[in-house]
């Protein structure tokens, strides 16, 4: 029988593979294999079938890890054996990123136009919006990594709803600065279990041994799969398979 021995992590908007780097680096000094895939195709299915295509070069159903956007390519992923949503969207039939409101002003008013409505980031507002609990170099390193965003990733719907279907951790940004920790705590009720950490939008490179800790925890053979969090708020029994 299978058991979970990778982890896909996958960026969100505006970020890159690279943006894992610290924790994947930890992960692969322990034996984890780790597999960092490339967004950025210009729309949530193809981004979708990206991580797609990972999961499915895997011998096992992998732990699978979504950041923010992340978590909207993540929900449309078949085969993967654990969900885990960091300040991520949890979206249910219908739904997008951008219908559920996550921006926070802040990262509204970071976004800057760009030629055939593609979006970029400020750099200087950026810093607060995303790392703004990270150590200035690690900011500083992360801003250098942002990316041009193509129009309409953020409005895609998912045609698969696999948190419906597959154990799933929803890790709470309590001090979220892009995308509101009421929202987050809403989605998350959509999960199997619910973490909540002191931390900015972006743990992962402020505070990578969360991250690092959290994947070893879940991947460890012992680690009871469908347990609900303290406090967390069942799913929706009315919720539609898909």
């Amino acid at each position: 029988m299978c058991q979970l021995t990778a982890v896909v992590l996958v960026h969100g908007l505006y970020h890159c593979p690279e943006h894992f780097a610290v924790v994947a680096e930890r992960l692969r000094a322990a034996g984890v294999e780790v597999v960092l895939p490339e967004l950025h195709r210009r729309s949530l299915l193809a981004d979708t079938a990206a991580v797609q295509a990972a999961v499915d070069a895997l011998e096992c159903p992998p732990l699978v890890v979504g950041h923010s956007y992340g978590g909207s390519v993540i929900t449309g992923v078949r085969g993967a054996g654990h969900l885990v949503y960091l300040a991520a969207f949890v979206l249910d039939v219908g739904e997008s990123a951008a219908g559920l409101g996550g921006a926070s002003a802040k990262l509204r008013g970071a976004i800057r136009p760009g030629p055939d409505g593609a979006t970029s980031l400020d750099p200087d507002q950026a810093a607060g919006v995303l790392y703004g609990d990270c150590p200035e170099p690690l900011a500083r390193w992360a801003i250098g990594l942002l990316r041009v965003q193509a129009p309409g990733c953020g409005r895609g719907t998912p045609e698969h709803h696999a948190w419906k279907h597959v154990p799933s951790t929803y890790v709470v940004c309590a001090n979220d600065q892009a995308i509101d920790p009421g929202l987050q705590r809403m989605m998350a009720g959509r999960c199997t279990s619910v973490r909540e950490w002191p931390t900015g939008h972006s743990p992962f490179v402020g505070r990578a041994e969360l991250v690092v800790e959290l994947v070893h925890e879940l991947l460890s053979p012992g680690t009871p799969r469908m347990s609900r969090g303290v406090g967390q708020t069942p799913r929706a029994s009315s919720a539609k398979p898909n």
